[in-house]
């Protein structure tokens, strides 16, 4: 039966269909979002000969899942009958929910199944009102957003608490089997403390872009309320004022104006720092020294000390009551991610802990962070830490070629920086990207391939070194590193004109008097420092005049599209870094995209754009004449971007 009334909203990129049958997504929607609104799919990736493996998918989503997103349906792909298929999908997310919320029952809470087509990919989506209704009825019609970020943060904020705990354990050395059961009490007390009256939630604003002081506001564990249900919190205007500390709502700690041009994203987000206190002495009527107790151990024990280092972050819309944030988000958050820390412990109880660390995430198509807890026992190159990240990029559907989820990719949590063209990377004070605007190219009818990333624009007399003359070359390897670093396939810092030349030496390609000199370097001296500081592979194609370089640009729009990487041309004593190509080959009119290093001025982005230091070049313009010389002999250097996720 079809349903009229109703409608679902798709606010996220794309649904991750394909062509495997019964291949099963669970759609992920909030309670602060009107009802069938799908914020974002989560792939299913266990499963056994039964269907999913429910326990397996609970544990991996409570951890990646932020508090204040939740599970609203399943979607699954097949091309049986629908109705069927969505009674499966409705099931199927239903035993998921209950594992992730410890419920028994879902009451009245309605669920999506959704069913797609793999050969057309159309979806229909259909709706189960509660868990005891037997009738599936068809939802129409279906929106889609065209902004899901906007959607998520014009209203939204975060929620951090970071809370280091020290757990000590005593176990006796003669049943060190004990251990298990000892620690898994010594976590059920910590759970308790999170609810004990005397515990004091401190909420700090942690936006350092406001101009505004907003003090410190203290909620006591007496004055939450545990009772109430999300989905049945009610949300207050977010410009109603009330001073009285129960009925603040976050909406007093984000900022009240916002720039027109402001980018909703998590990385700008509103960010609400909780931190957890316990006060012992709240209600004692006289001062007095701590009081230690001494209990005597009836057997040998042995002291175990686990560290665990909580971070939980999640997400709320400023109209919440900051009460109910604390124990609807907050709580329920360090108790999920402490739960799975404990969890990942245990194997390793009596021997080496593993060092575990939860990182927040924000992959592109994505419009809300992911939590993921890595284990920094283990490099990031090491398998284990691999296989976990490939994992990862299955369930977000995500490329297998982009290193997404690697620690440098995380979220910083502690810098908001609000600048569109300047890098923030250690205080860098750089142009990025500054192509990004700049007028066409001219070209008539052609494509054009451009250079897929952030990069930082290097060029003369930067960092007070004059390499006038002769550091060109360097410049353009300095923006490639600064390429591979903002994509994060690398933590390296861009290298200095001396260490550039002290690699050189290393790997014995110049001898010792090089370092300090003032000698041009070109392609093949490019691809050494690449390969041993960054362990990039690069290509270099030579071609024997300037006139013979449209004849590459079909290979160069390849490397663009594939690759993404900027490109070192040099011909010479000249280098250039190439950023794209527009290139039209029915008529082979082509124009490449150029950042020049030979800029000797302000960090200014219209002087250079204006003065053409960054802009299209023609292969020939109206009067004839081609930016490259046809005397010189160019050689063009293609890093390639690691396969590494």
């Amino acid at each position: 039966m079809e349903k009229n009334n109703r409608s679902i909203r798709i606010e996220c990129p794309k649904l991750l269909i394909t062509r495997n049958e019964s291949d099963l997504q669970w759609l992920i929607g909030s309670p602060f979002f009107p009802p069938l609104t799908i914020i974002s799919t989560f792939r299913c990736i266990h499963s056994n000969s039964s269907g999913p493996d429910f326990p397996k998918e609970s544990e991996e989503i409570r951890t990646l899942l932020l508090k204040g997103f939740d599970v609203i349906g399943a979607l699954i792909v097949g091309k049986s009958d629908p109705e069927k298929t969505a009674a499966r999908a409705v099931e199927s997310a239903r035993t998921l929910k209950k594992l992730l919320t410890g419920t028994t029952k879902l009451e009245n809470e309605e669920t999506i199944g959704a069913v797609a087509d793999p050969d057309t990919g159309d979806i229909r989506f259909f709706l189960s009102e509660t868990e005891s209704s037997t009738s599936f009825e068809l939802v129409n019609p279906v929106s889609y957003g065209d902004n899901p970020e906007k959607f998520v943060w014009e209203s939204g904020c975060l929620l951090l608490c970071q809370l280091p705990i020290k757990l000590p354990l005593c176990y006796p050395v003669n049943k060190p089997s004990d251990a298990e059961s000892i620690f898994s009490r010594a976590i059920e007390a910590v759970i308790a403390k999170f609810k004990d009256p005397n515990v004091v939630y401190l909420v700090e604003a942690s936006n350092r872009g406001s101009l505004d002081v907003v003090q410190p506001v203290i909620l006591r564990g007496s004055e939450l309320d545990f009772d109430a249900a999300v989905a049945n919190i009610e949300l207050l205007d977010e410009a109603a004022h009330n001073s009285e500390k129960k009925l603040l709502q976050c909406a007093h700690f984000c900022l009240k104006s916002k720039s027109t041009l402001q980018l909703f994203s998590a990385e700008n987000a509103d960010i609400i720092q909780i931190s957890v206190l316990l006060n012992r002495s709240e209600k004692s009527p006289k001062c007095s020294a701590p009081a230690v107790e001494y209990f005597a151990a009836m057997d040998e024990t042995r002291l175990l000390i686990v560290d665990f280092k909580l971070e939980v972050l999640c997400y709320a819309v400023q109209g919440i009551l900051l009460m109910h944030a604390i124990s609807k988000l907050i709580i329920p958050g360090l108790i999920d991610q402490l739960i799975s820390m404990k969890k990942m412990n245990l194997p390793y109880l009596l021997t080496q802990h593993p060092e575990l660390h939860p990182y927040h995430f924000c992959p592109p198509g994505i419009a809300h962070p992911v939590t993921v807890i890595y284990e920094l026992n283990y490099g990031e190159t090491e398998m284990k830490q691999v296989d976990a990240r490939r994992s990862l990029h299955l369930r977000l559907g995500l490329p297998f070629d982009r290193p997404l989820l690697r620690i440098a990719n995380s979220l910083d949590l502690s810098i908001k920086s609000h600048s569109s063209n300047r890098s923030t990377r250690k205080g860098s004070s750089l142009l990025k990207d500054v192509h990004i605007g700049i007028p066409g190219s001219g070209v008539s009818g052609g494509s054009i391939s451009l250079v897929q990333g952030s990069y930082e624009y290097y060029h003369y007399l930067q960092d007070g070194f004059d390499d006038s003359g002769w550091g060109c070359a360097y410049r353009s390897l300095q923006t490639i590193v600064s390429w591979f670093r903002l994509q994060h396939y690398s933590s390296v810092d861009v290298p200095s004109h001396r260490e550039i030349q002290q690699s050189l030496v290393d790997i014995g390609d110049k001898d010792p008097a090089f370092i300090g000199s003032r000698e041009w370097i070109g392609a093949i001296e490019l691809s050494f420092v690449l390969d041993k500081l960054l362990g990039v592979s690069c290509k270099v194609i030579n071609v024997r005049s300037g006139s013979e370089l449209p004849e590459k640009c079909r290979e160069l729009a390849l490397h663009f599209e594939t690759q993404g990487t900027p490109i070192m041309i040099g011909g010479g004593v000249l280098a250039y870094t190439l950023l794209g190509v527009d290139y039209n080959e029915a008529t082979g009119e082509c124009a490449f995209l150029m950042l020049d290093p030979h800029y000797t001025g302000s960090d200014d982005v219209k002087k250079i754009v204006n003065g053409g230091w960054c802009g299209w070049k023609k292969s020939v313009d109206s009067k004839g004449k081609s930016f490259f010389l046809q005397d010189k002999f160019y050689n063009l250097l293609l890093p390639q971007r690691p396969n590494r996720v």
